[in-house]
Parts: C-alpha cells; structure tokens; sequence
C-alpha cells in the first residue's frame, strides 16, 4: 500500500485517466473529488462490498433454482 500525505487542494494521479483532488478538510473528515472516465465505476468501498454479497446471493439462487428445476424435470 501507498501511504501519501495530501493537503487542500492537493491530488494524486493515477494512470494517465484518473485523478483524486483533496477538496475540503472538515474535522476529521476530507472530501475526495475523483475525475475518471466514465466507464470507471466507482464505489465507496462499503457498497462495492454489499454489491459483491448481492451478486454472490443471487448467483446462489440461480444455481440452487437450476438444480431444483433439473430435479423437477426427472
């Protein structure tokens, strides 16, 4: 992991696409402003993970469905 230390108005460069600018400094709260493309999707990291869970959950069912269905069939 990259450790960095940014101020206001500060931002670090990724690749040749997307930038993270440091816009504002609250307490102990900053405020990121991110410039990517837009086919870059972006999450805040607790929900990507509780999309992944989503996803996971239904990809479970689908299965468990398709065996119930296959057995049905027989």
């Amino acid at each position: 992991m990259l450790v960095l230390t940014r101020k206001l108005n500060d931002a670090i460069q990724i690749g040749d696409d997307i930038e993270i600018k440091v816009l504002a400094i609250e307490g102990d709260q900053i405020k990121l402003g991110i410039a990517a493309p837009k086919n870059i999707e972006i999450y805040r990291k607790e929900i990507y993970l509780d999309i992944q869970n989503q996803n996971n959950e239904a990809a479970n069912i689908s299965a468990d469905l398709i065996k119930l269905l296959s057995q049905k069939d027989d």
